[in-house]
């Protein structure tokens, strides 16, 4: 039987581990698949991006779920993630009601409404 991984104490991997699981939820709760090479490429662009940001400004990202947010959005907008499924999470985004998403989610859905 294999161990637990413990969670990375690194942030930067933290982050993408975060990253990922984010978007593996968005997707799967919107009942679509994700458009892996897209989703891929959002993990890069937030890791280059955060990588390139001085070691003091990672760690406070990394205390900062809304700081957190505001990369991950940017990652999900700067990638192109947002143009895939556009017209249809566009819609499901109208009745924000009926989505079985955190309220986090809506940094990612606005960007859909724009």
């Amino acid at each position: 039987m294999s161990e637990p991984i413990a969670p990375s104490q690194d942030p930067l991997q933290r982050l993408r581990e975060e990253f990922r699981a984010h978007l593996e939820l968005f997707y799967a709760r919107l009942k679509l698949a994700p458009p892996y090479e897209s989703v891929e490429k959002a993990i890069r662009t937030l890791t280059t991006t955060i990588h390139a940001l001085p070691k003091d400004e990672q760690a406070r990202i990394a205390a900062d779920p809304a700081l957190q947010w505001q990369q991950f959005r940017q990652a999900f907008d700067t990638s192109g993630l947002v143009k895939k499924h556009r017209g249809i999470i566009a819609g499901l985004a109208r009745n924000r009601a009926a989505l079985d998403l955190p309220p986090e989610f809506d940094h990612w859905l606005g960007l859909f409404n724009a």
